[in-house]
């Protein structure tokens, strides 16, 4: 008897809003940068030193959890890593101490890194390879990221800093979710235990080299949006002579952006391709970054959203993209497009709060503005994947 619709897309629906839990995290660190300017008096480098805490030990094993969940699939990872990003910034405001708050966040890091590769993994078995279904999947991250400004700023109105064990809430919830979406997912796993999904090796073989320049894109595209996300919260209010408020809101406009780009990016590429879709994408972002630099005043929040809009639109495509060139490494490719390739950019955080204690921040996100154009002559030779059964 076949499935009722319903119940083939509740592991999708509750990955997704797992997902959303899980990503409220990563953009909850930027989020507090702000409040950690005004109460700590922390200086730009040390700002988005914290920032940096957050993607360095996540970039470096996140790849590590990708070979794991290639050789043996670990579900349990998805409940754990949870809360332990969770844990990490509800800890973030307790502590007056630098290095503690480095720590905390780290932790953080580390619970998004141990997340994203078994997360796409699963995902992907649920969504049976579908671009638009993975477009929700991502959707639910972007979701999250949306939701941390105004979720950290009515934490921070509350009690300061201080009141930020309650930002361990959506950690809870997502942590029963991800638990409810494998419970789901299970009989699906057993009804075809006997097909190409629980069988051996699957079909198809690795391209690595066009992964290589797939993974040097999203990397421009990372250092774009995580010096942005660090620093606009702090750069609108100088060009709208507005104050915390201003700087949330265009965080908030950022990271919307991404709930509408990100399923709008799975259609097109229905319609039109997953490459062509990509290209354009990154076409569109630098204009856009430029306006955010240099356009005063209100019409700063259009170019955000535009800019959320080139970032965004291709992000679940770089992922389908990553596992179809490696389809006999689908966790690898999934922890380097999801994961790793976002948390890189916080690499560049330091230099750009370097830049701009040294300068301003006009010219230390100047630079930004170039990476759209670098990413793009890095996908022009890319060729359209097969999409293994």
């Amino acid at each position: 008897m076949p499935e009722p619709r319903a119940a083939r897309f509740r592991p999708l629906t509750l990955l997704s809003a797992g997902h959303a839990c899980v990503d409220v995290y990563q953009g909850a660190v930027a989020a507090l940068v702000p409040f950690f300017v005004a109460e700590r008096a922390y200086s730009y480098a040390a700002a988005s030193g914290v920032v940096l805490a957050a993607t360095l030990l996540s970039s470096v094993v996140q790849p590590l959890f990708g070979v794991l969940t290639d050789r043996r699939p670990l579900p349990w990872l998805l409940p754990v890593s949870t809360l332990a990003a969770g844990a990490g910034v509800a800890l973030a405001g307790v502590s007056g101490s630098y290095a503690v708050t480095l720590a905390v966040v780290a932790l953080s890091g580390v619970g998004v890194a141990a997340y994203h590769p078994e997360a796409a993994r699963v995902a992907r078995r649920a969504s049976a390879g579908s671009h638009t279904a993975m477009g929700w999947f991502a959707l639910g991250g972007n979701l999250g990221f949306a939701t941390a400004p105004p979720l950290v700023a009515a934490v921070a109105a509350a009690g300061g800093l201080r009141a930020s064990p309650l930002l361990v809430l959506p950690a809870l919830a997502g942590a029963g979710l991800c638990a409810a979406a494998l419970r789901s997912l299970q009989p699906y796993g057993q009804q075809k235990a006997a097909g190409a999904d629980a069988a051996g090796a699957p079909e198809g073989r690795d391209d690595w080299a066009s992964f290589a320049r797939l993974t040097g894109a999203v990397v421009c595209r990372s250092v774009v949006f995580v010096g942005l996300s660090a620093f606009v919260s702090l750069y609108v209010p100088e060009r709208t002579a507005g104050g915390t408020a201003a700087g949330s809101a265009a965080l908030f406009v950022l990271y919307l952006g991404g709930a509408v780009g990100t399923v709008a990016g799975g259609r097109l590429a229905s319609r039109f391709g997953r490459l062509p879709v990509v290209r354009w994408s990154y076409a569109l972002a630098g204009p856009a970054v430029a306006g955010v630099v240099f356009v005063p005043g209100p019409a700063v929040y259009v170019f955000v959203a535009l800019t959320s809009a080139g970032l965004y639109v291709p992000f679940s495509l770089h992922v389908t993209l990553g596992q179809d060139y490696l389809p006999r490494h689908v966790g690898t490719a999934g922890g380097v497009t999801l994961g790793l390739a976002l948390s890189a950019g916080g690499l560049a955080g330091p230099l750009i709060g370097a830049l701009a204690d040294a300068t301003s921040l006009t010219v230390a996100l100047s630079p930004l503005i170039a990476l759209p154009a670098v990413g793009l002559l890095l996908l022009g030779p890319l060729r359209e994947p097969g999409t293994p059964r």
